[in-house]
Order: structure tokens, then C-alpha cells, then sequence
């Protein structure tokens, strides 16, 4: 699915960095810049709520979205990280890039 992703926003003019966990992103935010951190909420090793976290903390003026197929996992996430948006699974590709499209306007560096 990540790579599906990284397709259809790199088609849709942004720029994209994808990993496979949240442990692999944090070296990535630590040493680059991200407009948005896109991640799922349920991963191996961290999950995105501490991604988001962690990036919170690294670079607090990165956007959050998050993705996830599980309606009480996104209530958590919205409680936890107010700001973030959340994409409930399942959703089009086209649906993905509006969302980021409102977010920001214009194509930017997007962390997947």
C-alpha cells in the first residue's frame, strides 16, 4: 500500500521519502525537512501516534495526517494529536491527495 501511496502523491507533484516504520523515520526527520509526516496509525516497533510524537519533537512544525483501518484506533489519534487529520482505510488514492492538496495548496516534501 506504501508504495501506492508514494506513487500517486510523487504523480501528484509532491515530493516523497517512504520507510517501512516509524523507527526508520525518525533518522529522516532528524536530518531533513518534511512539510507532512504521512503514517499509519498501527505499525510495528512504534506506532504513528508516537511517530507523530517523537516528530512533534523533532520538528513541531511538521503536519500530521494519518491513515488507519480501525475506528477506535482513529479516536485515539484524534484525542491524542488534535491537529492531525485522519484518513479512514479504505479510501481512493484520489481522496489521499485532495486531503493534502487542502492541507497545503501547492506541492511540498511529504515523509510516507
Amino acid at each position: 500500500m506504501r508504495t501506492y501511496l508514494a506513487r500517486a502523491l510523487e504523480n501528484a507533484g509532491y515530493e516523497v521519502v517512504s520507510v517501512d516504520r516509524g523507527t526508520s523515520a525518525i533518522p529522516h526527520l532528524e536530518n531533513e525537512h518534511f512539510d507532512l509526516l504521512l503514517s499509519d496509525i498501527v505499525m510495528p516497533e512504534m506506532d504513528g501516534i508516537e511517530l507523530a510524537q517523537r516528530c512533534a519533537e523533532i520538528t513541531p512544525r511538521t503536519k500530521v495526517m494519518f491513515i488507519t483501518g480501525f475506528a477506535a484506533v482513529s479516536l485515539r489519534a484524534s484525542r491524542e494529536q488534535p491537529h492531525a487529520k485522519v484518513l479512514s482505510k479504505p479510501f481512493h488514492l484520489r481522496d489521499l491527495v485532495l486531503e493534502v492538496e487542502r492541507t497545503f495548496g501547492e506541492a511540498q516534501e511529504v515523509s510516507l
